[in-house]
């Protein structure tokens, strides 16, 4: 199982999110959820795959897909307007 495969929809959201660049605050308002959560996933996204930055977390996720990487599953992938739950893309690595 690949690292990124590990991850729960929402910590995959998260995740790609970090990756365009929004705050915390950002992602708890699209996310519809507090700050501290957003938190809670960023922490267990950091340990799954073994990051311990934001800034690594986006490198992650750009060098394995970026927009690839997750996509929301009713809608298409789409910059900020992203609320929907997220599947893992790992295609690159099978």
């Amino acid at each position: 199982m690949q690292p990124c495969e590990r991850l729960t929809a929402k910590e995959t959201q998260v995740a790609m999110l970090v990756w365009e660049g929004l705050t915390n605050r950002e992602i708890a308002r699209i996310v519809g959820t507090t700050e501290q959560v957003v938190k809670n996933y960023l922490r267990n996204v950091f340990d799954k795959l073994g990051v311990w930055t934001r800034l690594e977390l986006a490198l992650f996720v750009a060098n394995h897909g970026g927009s690839r990487w997750g996509h929301p599953l009713s809608e298409p992938c789409g910059g900020r307007a992203l609320t929907g739950d997220c599947a893992v893309v790992c295609s690159t690595q099978r």
